[in-house]
């Protein structure tokens, strides 16, 4: 057999690598290039605004539109610009636009457009317009979209970086009285940021909260990271409401639906007050203020931890926790002070702080302070607010370790546990310690029904007398405590009005002690021994005991037994004591014990007012002595006082007897 003769053409591949085009040809592929590359450059794109319209509208379950030009850059990133583009809002909103802008700019990934996907690299948008609002129903917001297939676990389109230029958005929940609006502007992200995170914008605008005009300015995260409801967001803002500021600076969790905070929050005004129409809690007035403190929220938990800070001249720290699951927000709170100004309590009688000196006071307080010091009446008038008290409900502990209080010195510190239920507010315990001593009480207020019922339990124990008038140096030296008991029942929405109604008894007593022969003589109004005891050195004076029990009624004091006896002088008194007016109508008859040509021995008539009392003698009574011996003869204090007196050992607490003739 013959072997086949070898061909005389080369392999095909062979024939094709070393083929030429010839100069025709190379003409005819260079000009389908050149007008392929002609058709992209001049080519119509906007050709491809109803496809891509339908698309958007298909991704987003939204109609999307676009009223100008369409254009389209191709290469390794496809750029497609659109301008005077708008979004519709969800079915359920009335207003008719989500979201506009005049231009808006996206740079897309070409690939996933093989799988039907679509990967947004950037938006870049020129003043958009963006209205975000919670659904009537609660259910969630216009920034939810619906268009997404159940079986995949992500949505066909993704977005991950947005630059915003001159933006503008707005909040709406018609529920909580709450709407934002604000402008905002991408910034360029910080050092250490990652290349591919999107750009926080800074933010200035107004609005309401609950109801209240705020204006808020700062910075925070991209709005696209609002999409993601499950990432916290983060924010640093500066945020005031009239005379109130606030700094946060932390992050939210699902923002508009405010249920998880952990922000940084300093919080300042100038009265705690007005936080009620803000937040809907029942704080009473104040002096302004300054906190700093940790916030945190937790669904319908709202904590402020280990907050720091001042409130008027008094320094404060402590935990607070609002519950706004049950029918009222329930307040809950630790407090301390380590040096508290017994002036910033006022607030809690109706009373305005302080406004001499350095004392610290908002210009509401300095005119309220100005009006109280030209009226006549010094107790507080201020009606309480009735709705507060049953805005909310409290358990309040709050310590105080020292007491400033320069017109009461003899204030040392405090403890004090309120709460407040349904209208019911009681102060168990409501403690001072008070010149060595201490006074024990508890205040029972009810405010479900007009007016307030009160009722108060006031103990007093082991009050040292030379402590209790610190500031007179006739008082320097004394020696005695004071004790005795309160029980007090009025109907009234102020302090005034509550004392002006009020019934019960009020009962002081002091045992054993000791106290200048000055004051003695001047009480006994002895002129002699008064002026030898300003000329010369004083001396002490031997109590054996002092009481005042008064019955109340309708709001007077009205007295029962009221005596002074000392070693020197005997003082018996009576009369009343009115609480509604405010007035004084004592007699004090004194007896001294030791012989004086110039002893007036004339009865002291005490009258005018609480803030403007009279002291004079009663000439009608000059001479007239039977009686008054008659009286000290038969005076002893009331039982009840006799547990309250420190008498020391073979001592008795008896008064009047032997002394009274």
């Amino acid at each position: 057999m013959n072997a086949p003769e070898p061909s005389s053409k080369p392999p095909r591949t062979q024939r094709l690598r070393h083929w030429r085009p010839s100069r025709t040809t190379r003409f005819v592929l260079g000009a389908l290039g050149m007008a392929l590359l002609l058709l992209l450059v001049f080519f119509d794109w906007n050709w491809f605004k109803g496809p891509l319209e339908r698309a958007v509208s298909s991704a987003t379950g939204r109609e999307f539109r676009i009223d100008g030009d369409l254009d389209v850059d191709l290469g390794r990133t496809i750029t497609v610009a659109a301008d005077g583009v708008r979004l519709s809002n969800a079915s359920w909103s009335k207003q008719a636009r989500m979201g506009s802008a005049d231009r808006v700019e996206i740079d897309i990934a070409p690939l996933p457009l093989l799988a039907l996907r679509l990967r947004m690299k950037e938006v870049r948008a020129t003043r958009p317009d963006l209205w975000l609002e919670t659904a009537p129903d609660g259910s969630g917001g216009n920034w939810e979209f619906g268009a997404r297939d159940d079986n995949e676990a992500t949505p066909r389109w993704r977005l991950e970086r947005l630059w915003i230029d001159q933006g503008r958005l707005r909040f709406t929940d018609a529920a909580e009285k709450t709407d934002i609006d604000i402008a905002l502007a991408s910034v360029a992200p910080g050092a250490g940021a990652r290349a591919d995170a999107s750009a926080p914008v800074a933010v200035a605008g107004k609005g309401h909260w609950r109801g209240a005009a705020f204006r808020l300015e700062g910075q925070a995260a991209s709005p696209l990271a609002l999409a993601d409801t499950d990432t916290p967001y983060r924010i640093d803002l500066d945020a005031s409401a009239g005379a109130t500021r606030a700094s946060a600076s932390g992050t939210l969790t699902n923002p508009f639906r405010f249920q998880t905070f952990d922000v940084q929050m300093r919080l300042q005004g100038q009265d705690l007050e007005d936080l009620y129409p803000l937040l809907g809690l029942a704080l009473p007035p104040s002096p302004p203020y300054r906190l700093d403190g940790r916030l945190r929220r937790n669904g319908d938990v709202w904590r402020y931890e280990g907050f720091k800070g001042t409130v008027g001249d008094s320094d404060l720290a402590g935990d607070v926790q609002v519950d706004v699951s049950g029918e009222r927000p329930m307040f809950t709170a630790q407090l301390l002070s380590r040096r508290l100004d017994f002036d910033d309590l006022a607030g809690f009688l109706g009373a305005p702080p302080s406004t001499g000196g350095e004392e610290t006071a908002n210009a509401q307080q300095k005119k309220q302070a100005a009006q109280r010091a030209a009226s006549p009446r010094l107790l507080p008038d201020t009606p309480y607010d009735l709705a507060k008290l049953n805005a909310m409900d409290a358990d309040v502990r709050w310590r105080a370790q020292k007491i400033h209080a320069p017109k009461l010195p003899m204030i040392d510190d405090m403890d004090a546990h309120l709460r407040l239920d349904a209208g019911l507010l009681r102060l168990e315990p409501l403690n001072f310690g008070v010149a060595g001593g201490d006074v024990r009480s508890t205040i029972r207020m009810d405010a479900r029904s007009e007016p307030i019922d009160t009722r108060a339990q006031i103990t007093v124990r082991g009050v040292e007398l030379p402590r209790l008038f610190a500031q007179s140096e006739l008082a320097q030296g004394a020696i005695g405590r004071i004790g005795g008991d309160m029980r007090l029942h009025g109907r009234g929405n102020s302090v005034a009005a509550i004392l002006g109604s009020a019934d019960g008894e009020v009962a002081l007593g002091m045992g054993r002690g000791r106290i200048s022969n000055l004051i003695m003589e001047l009480a006994g109004l002895d002129i002699a021994e008064s002026l030898k005891f300003l000329l010369t050195d004083d001396r002490q004076v031997p109590i054996r005991c002092a009481f005042a029990d008064f019955g109340v009624q309708d709001g007077v004091m009205t007295s029962r037994a009221l005596a002074f006896d000392s070693t020197d002088t005997i003082i018996v008194g009576e009369g009343t004591v009115d609480l509604g007016d405010e007035s004084l109508d004592l007699l004090l008859r004194p007896r001294p014990k030791d012989r004086s040509i110039l002893s007036l021995r004339s009865p002291l008539r005490v009258g005018g007012t609480f803030k403007d009392p009279s002291f004079r003698p009663d000439l009608a009574a000059l001479g007239v002595r039977g009686a008054i011996a008659l009286a000290l003869g038969s005076i002893t204090p009331p039982a009840a006082l006799l547990a309250t007196f420190e008498t020391g050992p073979g001592e008795d607490s008896d008064c009047g007897g032997q002394y009274a003739r």
